[in-house]
């Protein structure tokens, strides 16, 4: 490992980014490395830009794909290098924003059927349930079921945040089982179901198993894990729950970002779209 590198990972520690972040920032840096087959702190910004070029035209990454590249080799120079950010007046990187896929009710039930590993049927079903981001379901301990309160507590999450969220009766029946069969002291997913296991079930055995799953289903959709998540926070606002309580129970920071659901809430519309015919009808 390169001092370079070292010093990076030191600094993105210091700055509490999620290991899932240190690893898409560390693999941005090397592949821009890679392309010039020299130290990133030896790249010109005019090598820079031209890379940024290359990711566009010759890759044709999409802009939120290089906007996410540009983000890690940003840190570097912000933070590691200490030196001023060459493409701040020349690339706009701003994000395109779209909708998430949505699942009905029916074909969240439609796909989970179809999942038969005993470790990420149950796995799923509190991802769904609960509204977690995969990460977060893969590693819940048994100190974060909260039996009593019927709760889960989400600990460190993304922007290092903790938070609860409802814990359903059918899905802590479910954990129970599942924790029987291994037993583990610590964790409620261990890998490969074991007691003596010492890390958790894998986010790509989880997805691997969920996309195996929806093929089987015949559901159109492009649909991830991450969709249960998706599709729980609409289905909810479609039931009525406040926003200001989804905000709370998704650990979103803005509620900005939990509006996104109110675009996506067929039902919700449905229902304005018959009070505005209900309002026009007086006029006859």
């Amino acid at each position: 490992m390169t001092a370079l590198r070292q010093r990076m990972i030191e600094d993105m520690k210091l700055r509490r980014l999620a290991p899932g972040t240190q690893t898409a920032y560390l693999r941005s840096v090397r592949g821009l490395a890679q392309h010039y087959n020299k130290p990133p702190d030896q790249i010109s910004d005019e090598e820079l830009r031209q890379y940024v070029v290359y990711l566009i035209e010759d890759r044709q990454l999409a802009p939120n794909t290089w906007a996410a590249v540009l983000s890690g080799i940003k840190f570097l120079y912000t933070y590691t290098l200490k030196r001023e950010w060459p493409l701040e007046k020349v690339v706009c990187s701003r994000k395109a924003r779209r909708l998430p896929v949505v699942l009905s009710t029916d074909e969240v039930s439609q796909i989970l059927r179809l999942v038969r590993s005993a470790a990420v049927r149950p796995c799923l079903h509190t991802i769904y349930a609960c509204g977690l981001r995969v990460s977060e379901g893969v590693g819940l301990t048994v100190a974060d079921i909260d039996s009593a309160r019927m709760q889960l507590q989400i600990r460190a999450s993304k922007g290092d945040k903790d938070r609860y969220v409802p814990l359903p009766a059918l899905i802590l029946d479910q954990l129970r089982a599942y924790w029987r069969t291994h037993r583990h002291p610590v964790y409620v997913f261990p890998k490969q179901g074991r007691a003596t296991a010492t890390d958790t079930l894998s986010r790509k055995s989880v997805w691997r198993v969920f996309k195996a799953a929806l093929a089987e289903s015949g559901v159109g959709k492009a649909a991830t894990v991450h969709t249960l998540r998706h599709s729980w926070a609409t289905h909810l606002l479609e039931a009525g729950v406040p926003l200001t309580l989804l905000q709370r129970w998704l650990g979103h920071t803005s509620p900005r970002t939990t509006l996104l659901y109110t675009q996506v809430t067929q039902q919700a519309e449905d229902r304005a779209i018959q009070a505005l015919y209900d309002l026009i009808a007086g006029l006859a």
